[in-house]
Order: C-alpha cells, then sequence, then structure tokens
C-alpha cells in the first residue's frame, strides 16, 4: 500500500559522531533519516526501505520467535536451525529421526509441515499514540488506564484486519505510556520444513559452544511458505502453491572479508536500556538468580532421566534446550553486569540527572520526586516477589497442569467481549492457541511432569509470608505458618496426589483436551479431573496477580513517560526506543575483540577448527563425510584466498538481541553473506547495554552454507533455486 507516515515522537537526532555509532536497532521511522552512503552503504534508504514500492524489508520474515528471509522466489526462507528446531522435532520420530540425521525434501512434494508455524512480513504501519491515548483520563485508576489502552489496541486491530482480510495487525508500544504504533502484514500460515541439517552439524558445539567464541555451528535450515491455489493465505493442505514474495534477497556466495560493513534487518526481541538503577537491580539481585537456580534444577533433572530410548529423547530435548539456552544467558547476564558496573553507571546517570531537575523550579515541581518513585515501585516488587515467581512457574512446571488451566481460563475469557479477552482467546488467535495447547502434548512425558510438578508444589509449601492457596488447600492446610517445621510431613501427601492425579486424568488425550475447548466453566467443574480440579483452585490467584501486574503496568507507564520526557530534556535530543519485537536495521563491521588481557578473537573461523574441535562425541561430533571433504581439501568455489579454508562463522559488531536470530547478514550493497544465529558470552549483556568493545554477535558464513550443501548435503537444487550462479 502506498503511505507516508511520520511517527513523531520517535525521532532520532544523530549529531556529530553519533551520527557513526554502531548502537541502535533503528524502527522503520528512521531508516531514511541515516546518512549510510557516509558510512559505507552502497545502497539508498529507500532501497532498504520503500513505503511507496517494492524494497529488501519485503524479503524479511517474522517467524514470531526468530526472523527468516526469503531467498527464492518460490518462497523459500533461509534461518536458523534453532528456529526450525520444533519443526523438526515435531515431525521426528525413533523411524524417521531428522533432529538426528538432518532432513531434504528432494522437490516440493516432499517437505513436511511445520506444524505451529506462520510466517508475518511488515507492510504498513502507522502511529496510533493519539487514539490509544485518548481513551484513559486522570480519573481513572492505573489498572483501569492500561486496560483502557489494552482494549482500545485491540479494537484497532480488529479494525485493520476486517479493512485488511488476510492481514494481520499489531499495535506496538514503541515507548511506554507515550507512542503506540500499528503495523500491518502479510500472514502465512502454511510453513513446510525444506532442508535441515544433521544434529551433529546444526548443534555442533552444543551447550559448551554456546554464547561463545570461537564457533563453528551450521546454524541454518530451510523453510517454505504456501498459499491457496487463488494466491491467498491459507491453512496447510496438499493443494497449496508456494507462495511467491514480493521480493527475495540476492545471496552473494563470495561471502565477506574483515572490517567490510554489514547490516541486518530481523525482529529483535525486548531491550531494556532505558530502565533504571532500580529496574536493573531487581533483575541482577531477584529475578534472574531464581531463573537460573530453577533453570539449573530442572536441567539437571531432565537429564538424569533415561535417554537410551530415543522416542524419550525427542520428547525432552526440546524443553532442556530450551533451559539450557536461558541458563546461560541469564548467567553470562549477571557476570556482565557485574562486570561493567551497569548499575553503578546508571545511578550516576541518574544522579547527574536529578541534579538537572532540581536546578529547574518547573522540573523540580513535575519530576523531583521521579527517580525516588521509581525506587518505592520496585522495592514494592521486591516484596512478594518470590511468591510470584514461584506461583508462575508453578503453572507451567506440568504440561497437564498448563493444560488444565489453559482450557479454564478459556473458558471464562471466551464469554467476554473479543475486545477485552486476553490475546490468546480472541477470535483471531484462539484456533491458533488450540492447535498449539494440543501440538505441546506430544512432548508429555509423565517421570519428567511428575519430579518438576513436585518440585513446585514443595516450592510453594516453603513460601513464607504469602501463600499459594491452591496448593494449600489441597493438601489440607488451614496454617501456611505451621508449614515450614515439618516440610518433610508433606511429601508423602504430595506423592499420594501425583500417583492419583496422573493415574486418573484424561488430558493426556488430544482428543478428550479438543472436546473440553468448547466447554463453559460449570461444565468443566464437572469433569472430575485432578489437574482440572487444581487449576480452578489456583485460578484466583493468577486473576489476581493479572490485576496487580496491570496496576503496576499502569504506574510504570506514567513514570516511563515522565523519565522519557525529562531524559529528553536533559540530553537536548531524542532517542530511538527499546526494541519490542517490530523490525529493525541495525549494521557494524565485521570485527573481532578482546575478551580480556592478551587474548584477541578473530572475527572468522573455518572448516580447520571444526576439525581441531572433533572428539567423535557429541557435542563435537563432525560428520565423517565432512571430515573427508576437509581432507581432500573440496572447497570447491568456497574457499576464502586468504584463509586458504571455507569460512564457517563470523563476528561483527552490530546491535542484536533475541529475535534476532535468522535475520540475514547482508553486505553494502544489500546482498545476503551470512546468517545471524547468537551473540558471544560477553554480549548476553546487550538487552542492557551495548558497548563496542565487549558486543559482538556471530552468524553462520554463506560461503559454509552454500558449501554444506553442495557438498556434503546433496542439496545442489537448492543452489540453482536460490540463483546463485553455483
Amino acid at each position: 500500500m502506498k503511505f507516508k507516515i511520520i511517527i513523531s515522537l520517535i525521532i532520532i537526532c544523530l549529531i556529530g559522531s553519533q551520527l557513526f555509532s554502531e548502537e541502535g536497532m533503528y524502527p522503520l521511522s528512521e531508516i531514511h533519516k541515516l546518512d549510510l552512503k557516509s558510512m559505507g552503504f552502497m545502497i539508498d534508504p529507500v532501497d532498504i526501505y520503500n513505503p511507496r514500492g517494492i524494497s529488501i524489508i519485503d524479503a524479511i520474515a517474522d517467524l514470531g520467535f526468530c526472523t527468516g528471509s526469503f531467498v527464492s522466489i518460490d518462497g523459500l526462507i533461509l534461518t536458523n536451525h534453532h528456529c526450525s528446531f520444533r519443526a523438526i522435532q515435531s515431525a521426528s520420530c525413533k523411524e524417521k529421526d531428522y533432529l538426528k540425521n538432518g532432513f531434504s525434501a528432494g522437490d516440493c512434494s516432499q517437505e513436511v509441515e511445520a506444524k505451529g508455524y506462520t510466517v508475518r512480513i511488515t507492510e504498513t504501519y502507522r502511529d496510533v499514540s493519539a487514539e490509544v491515548l485518548g481513551v484513559i483520563n486522570n480519573k481513572m485508576s492505573f489498572a483501569q488506564r492500561t486496560k483502557a489502552i489494552e482494549k482500545k489496541t485491540k479494537q484497532l486491530v480488529i479494525e485493520a484486519e476486517k479493512k485488511h482480510p488476510g492481514k494481520r495487525a499489531k499495535v506496538a508500544e514503541m515507548f511506554p505510556g507515550q507512542t503506540y504504533v500499528l503495523f500491518i502484514s502479510s500472514y502465512l500460515k502454511d510453513i513446510r520444513l525444506v532442508y535441515a541439517p544433521p544434529h551433529d552439524i546444526g548443534e555442533f558445539g552444543g551447550e559448551a559452544d554456546n554464547w561463545m567464541w570461537p564457533r563453528h555451528t551450521g546454524d541454518f535450515s530451510f523453510l517454505r511458505a504456501y498459499v491457496g491455489p487463488d494466491g491467498k493465505p491459507a491453512d496447510y493442505s496438499p493443494e497449496n502453491v508456494p507462495f511467491h514474495p514480493k521480493r527475495y534477497l540476492k545471496i552473494n556466495p563470495r561471502g565477506v572479508n574483515e572490517e567490510d560493513l554489514v547490516f541486518l534487518l530481523g525482529y529483535p526481541g525486548r531491550t531494556y536500556r532505558h530502565r533504571t538503577s532500580y529496574f536493573i537491580a531487581f533483575e541482577k539481585e531477584i529475578r534472574m538468580p531464581y531463573v537460573v537456580q530453577a533453570n539449573a534444577w530442572m536441567i539437571s533433572v531432565l537429564e538424569s532421566l533415561d535417554h537410551r530410548d530415543r522416542s524419550v529423547e525427542l520428547k525432552l530435548v526440546s524443553r532442556i534446550k530450551n533451559l539450557s539456552n536461558r541458563l546461560k544467558n541469564y548467567r553470562g547476564k549477571l557476570i556482565g553486569l557485574e562486570r561493567i558496573g551497569l548499575i553503578k553507571e546508571k545511578t550516576a546517570q541518574e544522579s547527574r540527572l536529578q541534579k538537572f531537575i532540581l536546578s529547574r523550579p518547573a522540573h523540580q515541581n513535575r519530576y523531583g520526586s521521579l527517580l525516588e518513585r521509581i525506587k518505592k515501585f520496585y522495592q514494592q516488587k521486591t516484596l512478594t516477589a518470590d511468591f510470584e515467581l514461584t506461583l508462575g512457574f508453578l503453572k507451567g512446571s506440568s504440561y497437564l497442569l498448563y493444560v488444565a488451566h489453559t482450557l479454564y481460563e478459556a473458558s471464562i475469557e471466551r464469554q467476554k467481549d473479543d475486545s477485552e479477552r486476553k490475546p490468546a482467546y480472541m477470535d483471531r488467535n484462539f484456533e491458533r492457541t488450540r492447535k498449539r495447547l494440543i501440538l505441546r502434548l506430544k512432548d508429555f512425558h509423565q517421570p519428567a511432569d511428575t519430579l518438576i510438578f513436585k518440585e513446585f508444589l514443595m516450592r510453594a509449601l516453603k513460601l513464607k509470608g504469602q501463600r499459594i492457596t491452591g496448593v494449600d488447600r489441597l493438601l489440607g492446610i488451614k496454617d501456611g505458618k505451621s508449614v515450614e517445621a515439618n516440610l518433610s510431613g508433606y511429601d508423602q501427601p504430595i506423592d499420594d496426589f501425583l500417583k492419583k492425579a496422573y493415574a486418573e486424568t484424561r488430558l493426556t488425550r488430544p482428543e478428550v483436551v479438543e472436546k473440553l475447548f468448547v466447554m463453559n466453566s460449570p461444565e468443566l467443574k464437572k469433569i472430575n479431573d485432578p489437574f482440572m480440579d487444581l487449576a480452578i483452585s489456583l485460578y484466583p490467584q493468577y486473576r489476581k496477580l493479572d490485576e496487580i501486574s496491570k496496576q503496576r503496568k499502569g504506574i510504570m507507564d506514567d513514570l516511563s513517560a515522565q523519565l522519557s520526557d525529562i531524559k529528553r530534556q536533559f540530553l537536548g535530543r531524542n532517542f530511538i526506543p527499546d526494541a519490542n519485537s517490530t523490525l529493525r536495521l541495525t549494521f557494524g563491521h565485521i570485527r573481532g575483540y578482546y575478551p580480556r588481557d592478551a587474548v584477541y578473537y578473530r572475527p572468522l573461523t573455518t572448516l580447520k577448527g571444526i576439525v581441531e574441535k572433533n572428539t567423535g562425541l557429541f557435542p563435537f561430533r563432525a560428520p565423517p563425510r565432512l571430515l573427508e571433504l576437509f581432507r581432500q581439501r573440496d572447497f570447491g568455489s568456497f574457499r576464502h584466498p586468504g584463509l586458504n579454508d571455507v569460512p564457517v562463522a563470523m563476528l561483527y559488531n552490530a546491535d542484536t538481541t533475541g529475535g534476532n536470530s535468522g535475520s540475514p547478514i547482508l553486505n553494502a550493497r544489500g546482498e545476503l553473506v551470512g546468517l545471524n544465529f547468537d551473540r558471544t558470552f560477553e554480549a548476553t549483556i546487550n538487552d542492557y547495554a551495548w558497548n563496542e568493545k565487549y558486543s559482538r554477535s556471530i552468524g553462520v558464513d554463506i560461503r559454509y552454507i552454500l558449501w554444506f550443501i553442495e557438498k556434503f548435503g546433496n542439496a545442489s537444487h537448492l543452489l540453482k533455486e536460490m540463483e546463485t550462479g553455483i
């Protein structure tokens, strides 16, 4: 659609040397303001984003949790192996172990459904801040403000999707309490797995190398988007045909060299760089330590189970992978926060800001107590953190409790007006919620479910002060204060409940869950299922916590808006919003770094590194064929002349975070030269702060992807489809 929109409150003023800063995930509204040519780009901003025509962003796919890019006219999508992991796992079984052996479709008829996957392609956007903020007033409570804003944004989404049939709409909060943007996207629902390398390639290095450099992981895969025979988005059907994107990326098989300019387009998740020292302290001292300890414990339990049965291993592998990834990420963040002294740095910044506020009477009246109010907000949140974290983890500790909670919550939410429901239960999302819940049951493993569920029931018993009443009621506890003295006495009652619950429940059966989705809450109360009974007993506290969260968001939105206002005045300039899963541009250079004294990391790794790391045992188990190709020096046309080897991975100082997984790495001409998949351990802190000295992202070199497909994967038809000229 042709349009011209300016988002007034997210204008960035780049002055002097700031013009060349490589920090920043720039929204679409900022791209045309950047002097790209002076930075080394060989294309104009309009080539990247053209609101009146076709540009590179038309080739960028939002997978919901990752990014991908179209690399052929027939809807072929290049993304990470770990982004396709659920699709590969879901399609795998002991007899067809695509996760272990890889997957390669010889043609479209052999491609398999990537269940639960969708693709969005951003088309248009407009500022809806006035419409959103127009529904609130000073007479409302903070919770009422949050609800009013949520309802209005949902109404805008519903209206937009009625106006644009087949499209998906989303209202993104750019600056809390200040700016809101409505995005319209193409929406594709039939996505299929095309190619995935074997596990020993796609996860070479495993958790040992995760978030680390040097890296040699072949973290890539291919999907394909389909539409109905009429060219419109459609659910999976054998009659569907490949989607033809407006634009697909050109691949440059010559790759990059050190210090080359590169840029990325993608959908980075969340960053928190505009938050205060009090937020960072809460994360560092309260939330992240709880998550680290809980995840480490769950991983140890899951890894202790019998993995000799591959069918069991396939059920557990995704959960272990997700827990392990977050665990190492959080550990890196905690180390990084300490290493760079971010809380101390932010405290000093806030001290200077407070002096600025107090130096002007007008500012003092409006903002004088602002930082103190933010401090008290987090002090209050700390008082109930243990209870809230435990309550949150409890719901997800058991697949069956999560299923029961979702069913019961759906029965209540579906009785409300569509714009007042939680997003998962709105008409536009409800079918996907149902399908994903059913799909989740595929990974149910009772021994794992039992052990983890019991642990969080015990944690609920250990809570001091505020109690989880549903758990106390389950075990006949009337006075929570008396539990601590006889905690071991509840071991047997919990075991008795678990034995009875798993024996009697029917929630493990997809066909039963399907039927329960159409029941109302009174009907669900009568089904006499132990997990449903517990979910119903717990529900009032989850609903109360939702209300508390809305109240807190209303308070913090107000405080954050004031903080943004005074910071702009203090700095004398505007700044870009934190990442929020909307399309962003970031750029940098292929560049190494010094992680510690006297140690320098070069920015390119090679096949030689795979051979050197190879132990014959996972996670450093290189396939024999790859070793033989290296021994024969069979590098084809992908040899790097300076390295005399095939480059495998690359480092660059572009600003990325979660959600940028799968983002295409493009050279100065806009040609695809790599695939983003990770950050270094030092750069896990990127969510809170970015620095040229330590912020490095990691990508797969396009030469390794193409070499592997041609020499190892016997998938030269993909090279032809991508028009590589090889």
